[in-house]
Parts: structure tokens; C-alpha cells; sequence
């Protein structure tokens, strides 16, 4: 390994050549220094940048300029690249989670591996920091076919247990300096809360093993669990973020049913600095390449997996998008969810979840009767996903397309649900529909009022 003292001796033309294909670490882990002299050097050109969410001071890569010299691969949108990516200057590239690094390894063999690591240990072994994802997959293809690993050692990068590499393995690298970026919490309101407790008093049991992400949701899952003394909880997660961090600080995480006595998850984002130096050589949380923390095989393993995770809409049938606004409008990516969904969903006493408002910021339903055309879908209608708003939770298992328009309707506020309830009325192509419009509440459907006598 050589270390450089100036990020120019390496990102430049004579290291990165035309034709190179780069995967960059995403998230709290970006190496923002290396990233931001791709984007400055005019003579790096013609390269293709993959990537999954990149956060931090990175705007420059989406300039029009920048855009011109380096293809962006977008595996995950974010704040900087959603512009670019639906004005046709960036394209997506359609990935689940769980397959980053088979695809990165087989198909796209990228040459260059850009990240940010801390350590050493006394091994000589350096930490992935807050971001194993599909990094450590692009390391093994360098080494098979040739290119450099270049990373970043930031001081303020946490040492995460689990997922090392060696620092033969390493080209060159760049000491820096710089925070990490955040996510706030989010303050759930109370709507946020009666999903909470739907999702918690009806799904959630002593022993499960949980999965969800950041947002307001989350945020009050994690009050209601505390709430309602669980306990014996286990973590098994791709997003590792202050919520989980809560619940194993309270004790009510111990992984006493897990395969392991600690937490996993391969991407890890806190609040502020005092959340990340809290990941740090901390021995109840270990990191995992997305191979094995999205794997549907070893969610399905998971001692009643419970994958609680978000949607942009869902219809009628059952179809479920979260990546997308409209048609090909990407907003985020198809990220983990259907791996959370579909392995939750195999392992003994687990349930996938999607938990959601029943409308939008502005009023608009996100219960609808057909999705819109063109969508890429998270779920099909076949998939056995309970979904949850604050008036009810539904759960389609065993319904016919007929049941499944019913139940569903009922999650949506009164003055959509009447809507729907008649289009469904109305229409000869669900079988016998006045027959599964007879029954109050409609099988699957569980309304928030009935779990109020639990939840006091």
C-alpha cells in the first residue's frame, strides 16, 4: 500500500483511464474527497461511476459538465442524483440488494474500487467503516481481473466490526478528515404512531428479529416496542440507524434466538458524530456484505423475521412501488425491500410489512386502484405483503383478487375507501364482488380501532 499526501497523485488520467468502470462506496461512507477530484479533472473521462446512494459534498459528480465525462450508474437515487437521473444525464441501473455483488463480480468487473475505511487494527486489518454493502464484492473482482483499490482513512470514520480488509489488499491511500453525514431523526406525528401500534401489537412478539430502516415510522416502532416490554429482540438488518440503536442501549435486544450474540447490518447511518463513535469496536453490532444480510435464504433463517419497510403506493391487487413516482420518474431504488419481503415472509412466525401513510404530505391517496402505467413494482400482487396505514392492517394470505381489492380499500382514508369501494362494486372483473363487500370489517382487515384496548 502507498499512501499519498495529495489526492491529485491518484485521481488523475494516469491511474484512471478511459473505459475504467469504478464502484464507489454510497451512504455515510462516500469517500468525498476522491469523489470530488473525479468530478473536477477534465481529463477523466469516459468512465462509468456505480454507485448506491451517495450523501455528503458530493454535487459536483451532477454537474452537466461532470455528467458529460462520467456515466453514473445509479443502483440507489439520492438528494443529488434524482434530478440527473430523471433528465436523462445518469442512468439506473435495476438492482436488488441482495445481488450487488454477484453482479458486480460476474458482469460488471469494475477496475476501480473507491472507498473510505478506518483502522488498522493490529492485524493490519481496516474497517469498511459505516458501508460493506457491495464494496467488498468489487475488492474480490479487482483482484481477480486486475485494478486499484483506493480508499480514504478518515479519523472520523468508526472502526464497524465484522467485514475487514487487509491492508495488502489496498493500492493507495488518503488520509482525511471531514464528518460523516447524518440522518436526523424524525419525529413521528401521530399518525405515524397508530401504524406503530398496529405494526407492534399485532406482528411484533418476544424474540422477533427485526428489520426496518429511518423515517417516522421506524421512530415509533421502536417507542411502541419499548412501550409494550418486549424483550430476547434480535437485529438483522441491511440500514443500521439510531432507532436499533435505542432498542439495544434499553436491553430489549439481546439476539438470544439469532445465530450470533450480536446485531448485523451493512450499512450503518446515525443522527450525529456521538452515533457513529458509538459503532465504533462496539462488539453488539457487526457489519456483512449485503450478500449476506439481503439474503432471502438467510432472512428466511431468522428467528421470526419481521421486515418492516415503506412504499411510495400500493394498488388495488396488490402490486407495491417504492422506487418510483410514475412510470419511469425514479425517486429512490429498488434497494433491499423485496429481499426483506419475500425472506421475512419464509421464516417461521415472520411477516413481511409494508408500513405507510395512507396518503401523501399533500393529501394525495397512496392507495390506489391500479398502479400507475409502466412502474417498476417492489411486490406483485402474489406476494403475501401485510400492509399497514393508520386505519388498519391488512393481510392478504389466503384471499382471492376480490378479497384482496376489499381489504385493501379499507386502508385508505374514508373518502378514497368509499371510492374504491365502488369501483370494485361496479366492476365485472372481480369475481362475485357484492359478496366480499357483505362482510364488516372485510377478511384480512384488521381496523386500528380494535387494537386500542392493547395499546393503552
Amino acid at each position: 500500500m502507498k499512501k499519498v499526501r495529495k489526492v491529485q497523485d491518484i485521481i488523475n488520467s494516469t491511474y484512471i483511464k478511459p473505459g475504467s468502470m469504478i464502484y464507489t462506496a454510497g451512504n455515510a461512507a462516500v469517500p468525498q474527497v476522491l469523489l470530488k477530484q473525479l468530478a473536477r479533472d477534465p481529463y477523466i473521462y469516459n468512465v462509468d461511476l456505480l454507485s448506491v446512494l451517495l450523501l455528503g459534498d458530493v454535487g459536483e459528480l451532477f454537474t452537466e459538465e461532470a455528467c458529460q465525462r462520467i456515466k453514473h450508474r445509479i443502483i440507489f437515487s439520492g438528494p443529488h442524483s434524482r434530478d440527473p437521473l430523471n433528465k436523462g444525464m445518469a442512468t439506473y441501473q435495476l438492482m436488488h440488494l441482495s445481488d450487488i455483488p454477484r453482479q458486480v463480480r460476474n458482469y460488471l468487473k469494475p477496475n476501480i474500487c473507491l472507498f473510505t475505511v478506518a483502522g488498522p487494527d493490529n492485524g493490519g486489518n481496516y474497517s469498511f467503516g459505516t458501508t460493506v454493502e457491495g464494496v467488498n464484492s468489487a475488492v474480490q473482482a479487482i483482484r481477480e481481473y486486475g485494478g486499484l483499490v483506493i480508499v480514504e482513512r478518515n479519523a472520523q470514520m468508526p472502526f464497524v466490526l465484522g467485514t475487514t480488509i487487509h491492508e495488502s489488499d489496498i493500492d493507495f491511500m488518503l488520509d482525511t478528515d471531514y464528518p460523516l453525514p447524518v440522518s436526523p431523526v424524525h419525529q413521528p406525528d401521530e399518525v405515524a404512531r397508530k401504524i406503530a401500534r398496529l405494526v407492534t401489537e399485532l406482528y411484533i412478539s418476544n424474540g422477533s428479529t427485526l428489520q426496518y430502516g429511518i423515517g417516522e415510522v421506524p421512530e415509533a416502532v421502536t417507542d411502541a416496542i419499548i412501550d409494550k416490554g418486549l424483550k430476547d429482540l434480535g437485529i438483522y438488518t441491511e440500514l443500521f440507524a439510531d432507532a436499533m440503536r435505542k432498542l439495544i442501549d434499553e436491553g430489549v435486544v439481546t439476539n438470544r434466538y439469532c445465530e450470533v450474540n450480536f446485531s448485523i447490518g451493512s450499512i450503518f447511518l446515525a443522527a450525529d458524530k456521538a452515533g457513529y463513535d458509538w459503532l465504533s469496536y462496539n462488539s453488539s453490532v457487526q457489519s456483512r456484505p449485503c450478500d449476506i444480510t439481503n439474503s432471502i435464504l438467510k432472512i428466511a433463517q431468522q428467528h421470526k423475521m419481521v421486515a418492516i419497510n415503506s412504499a411510495i403506493g400500493v394498488d388495488l391487487h396488490g402490486n407495491i412501488w417504492a422506487d418510483s413516482l410514475k412510470g419511469r420518474q425514479v425517486y429512490s431504488g429498488i434497494g433491499g425491500q423485496a429481499d426483506y419481503l419475500r425472506g421475512s415472509y419464509l421464516s417461521e412466525g415472520g411477516y413481511g410489512i409494508i408500513a405507510m401513510k395512507s396518503t401523501t404530505a399533500n393529501g394525495i391517496s397512496k392507495i390506489m386502484d391500479m398502479c400507475p402505467e409502466g412502474i417498476t413494482t417492489t411486490a406483485i400482487a402474489a406476494d403475501p405483503v401485510v400492509i399497514v396505514t393508520e386505519y388498519g392492517a391488512f393481510d392478504p394470505r389466503g384471499l382471492n383478487i376480490a378479497e384482496h381489492a376489499v381489504g385493501i380499500a379499507h386502508l385508505a382514508e374514508p373518502k378514497t375507501r368509499d371510492i374504491l369501494l365502488k369501483k370494485i362494486y361496479d366492476s365485472a372483473e372481480f369475481h362475485k364482488p357484492p359478496a366480499a363487500l357483505k362482510n364488516r370489517p372485510p377478511k384480512g382487515f384488521t381496523p386500528y380501532e380494535s387494537i386500542l384496548r392493547y395499546s393503552r
